[in-house]
C-alpha cells in the first residue's frame, strides 16, 4: 500500500478512494494476509476513514505460555481533521497536549499513510489479556512446590527457582 496524496481524493468520484486489501502488514506477524476493504472519503475539512477486514495472528498465552491462534476482526472508522495551518516543522518533538488536542490532524496538501493507519488499528484490536481459552491452567510447577511453606501459589514458581539457586 502506498501513501495517498490527499488532494487527489478531491478528483475522485464522491471524493472517495476504496482499496481492497489482501496483503501482509509490515511490522505485524500474521499467519495469513489481512483481507478487507479500506475506504477513505474527503469531507472538505476532514478525512473519513473506514476499514473492515480480518487476519489471524499467533499469540502467547499470558497464563500458560502456550502459543495459540487468534482471529483479529476490525470494523472501525476514524475522522482525521485536515488543518491547512499544520506544518510538521513547527511541531516540537516533545510537547504537552491538552485533552481537546487529542485528535489526529493532517495537512490538506499532505499524504495519508494507509499502511501505518491500518497497522495501528490492528494493534488496537489485539486482545489486552491474552488467554488461550476459558479452561486455561497455569503450568504445573515441579515437585519442589510440595516442600514449600504455605505461600500464595502465584509466587510458587519464583520460590521454587530461588530454592534451586540457593542449593
Amino acid at each position: 500500500m502506498q501513501s495517498l496524496y490527499i488532494p487527489h481524493l478531491l478528483q475522485r468520484t464522491e471524493r472517495t478512494q476504496n482499496i481492497l486489501i489482501d496483503d501482509f502488514i509490515p511490522g505485524l506477524d500474521t499467519l495469513m494476509p489481512f483481507r478487507g476493504t479500506l475506504s477513505i472519503r474527503h469531507g472538505g475539512t476532514f478525512l473519513d476513514i473506514k476499514v473492515k477486514g480480518e487476519t489471524i495472528v499467533t499469540l502467547i498465552c499470558d497464563r500458560c505460555l502456550q502459543q495459540y491462534n487468534h482471529r483479529i476482526i476490525v470494523d472501525t472508522s476514524e475522522i482525521v481533521w485536515l488543518d491547512k495551518n499544520l506544518s510538521l516543522s513547527d511541531i516540537p518533538q516533545e510537547r504537552e497536549v491538552s485533552l481537546e488536542d487529542l485528535s489526529e490532524t493532517l495537512s490538506p496538501d499532505g499524504h495519508f499513510n494507509s499502511e501505518t493507519w491500518l497497522y495501528e488499528q490492528l494493534s488496537l484490536a489485539m486482545p489486552f489479556r491474552r488467554l488461550c481459552g476459558k479452561n486455561c491452567q497455569q503450568p504445573v510447577v515441579s515437585d519442589c512446590v510440595e516442600n514449600l511453606s504455605p505461600i500464595d501459589n502465584r509466587w510458587a514458581s519464583l520460590e521454587c527457582l530461588k530454592q534451586k539457586f540457593s542449593q
